[in-house]
């Protein structure tokens, strides 16, 4: 490791990181199909363990830039969100609430025999619900995936986050009741947090179409107005201490309701949209805390097998009745497997807004998060792969393989 930095460091250095990520991402996607994902991740691995104080001192817009690249994400994830299918198919409605329940009370009761505090296990079993929709949504556009198994995945790691955000905020609020006996901040953590969030998300979802509608703007631009559409959002959400991503979920659920209509294109955002995508993977591998790692690595194995158990035992008891096979149930349930960057800025901001067991949970959360961050991509790469409903995309000048 270097013992010390200039002050420029970081100005420098993280340019120099995401042309080094997309170089290595794009190389090793050409040549072994490794998911560009977790390409990103291992780079910013390796910058965080050789440098990770330095890495972010003096560079306060890194958290906004993060939350902004997360947010343009889960608006993407929520626009493919189909609310009528959830009258029509009430048994992937049920099975997001009852596998998130399963997953929380299995993680908590996994999570007993390590010593860990109440509150660490409590924010350790409610991130363990959600799971990743950055390294979900990325992995599907990167395989053009589509079908039974890919549209499920979708409307289960919404409802995963979602509830994960909810029992989160839940947990902060009680903390603060529980420390402080401020019921303001409690309310502010908690309640206060969920429903303006919804609220701002769903808002600016009926606001921007209506506009667009108002004032036609050209085909080309319609990616530029979302995008500043989420950056409004994020703004305001970090202003009001709100959940950006909780905002930006609801705002591309609204969005699809009131009848936006946008290409696979549109709605990746475009260039802007992979920039952002890859700067996010590299800051929050780079976030892991290495010296937690060797002493987490057992607690990170035994709650990892029980995510995954439960997840993929609640797809498959349900996959008949619900109009899939149990082979595709298994496959739903192994392509949840990524958690980490939706969890780490969870965490971020929950530090931020003044929760104290949130470092605490970081650390116990080292060596699960690492893993995550480098397996979760492929996991659901095979899973999509496995499930045949991907369309890779072709090298310029070849046709595409029968």
């Amino acid at each position: 490791m270097f013992p010390e930095f200039p002050p420029a460091f970081p100005a420098v250095i993280w340019p120099v990181l995401l042309l080094l990520a997309w170089a290595v991402g794009e190389g090793l996607h050409a040549r072994w199909r490794v998911p560009r994902v977790s390409s990103y991740v291992a780079v910013g691995l390796l910058a965080g363990y050789l440098a990770q104080p330095a890495l972010h001192h003096g560079m306060p817009g890194l958290f906004f830039l993060a939350n902004t690249a997360l947010a343009l994400v889960l608006f993407e994830l929520g626009y493919r969100i189909h609310l009528r299918w959830f009258w029509h198919n009430p048994w992937v409605l049920a099975l997001g609430l009852v596998e998130s329940a399963l997953t929380f009370g299995a993680v908590y009761w996994a999570s007993g025999g390590f010593g860990l505090s109440t509150e660490v296990r409590l924010i350790t079993a409610a991130l363990a619900m959600s799971a990743s929709p950055a390294g979900i949504v990325r992995v599907a556009n990167e395989l053009r995936g589509a079908g039974q198994v890919t549209e499920r995945v979708m409307h289960l790691c919404a409802i995963n986050c979602l509830l994960a955000v909810l029992v989160l905020k839940l947990v902060v609020g009680h903390w603060h009741l529980s420390t402080s006996g401020d019921l303001a901040a409690a309310a502010l953590g908690s309640v206060y947090a969920l429903l303006m969030s919804v609220a701002l998300g769903a808002a600016l979802g009926v606001v921007v179409p209506w506009l667009w509608r108002a004032r036609p703007v050209p085909e080309a631009s319609v990616t530029a107005v979302f995008a500043l559409a989420v950056l409004l959002l994020v703004t305001v959400s970090q202003a009001l201490m709100l959940s950006p991503l909780l905002a930006a979920l609801s705002f591309g659920v609204v969005a699809r309701e009131r009848r936006v209509h946008l290409t696979p294109a549109q709605r990746g955002f475009g260039s802007a949209g992979d920039v952002l995508g890859l700067f996010l993977f590299v800051y929050v591998a780079s976030l892991i805390d290495w010296a937690a790692v060797p002493a987490t690595l057992g607690l990170a194995v035994v709650l990892l097998a029980v995510r995954v158990a439960s997840k993929v035992l609640c797809n498959v008891a349900v996959a008949r009745v619900s109009g899939i096979t149990w082979r595709k149930g298994a496959l739903t349930g192994l392509a949840l497997t990524p958690m980490s960057a939706f969890a780490i800025l969870l965490l971020e901001q929950s530090q931020r807004l003044g929760f104290g067991p949130a470092t605490a949970v970081l650390s116990a959360l080292a060596a699960m998060m690492l893993l995550q961050e480098l397996l979760g991509p492929w996991v659901t790469q095979r899973s999509l792969m496995a499930a045949r409903e991907t369309r890779p995309m072709t090298s310029p000048g070849r046709a595409p393989q029968a």
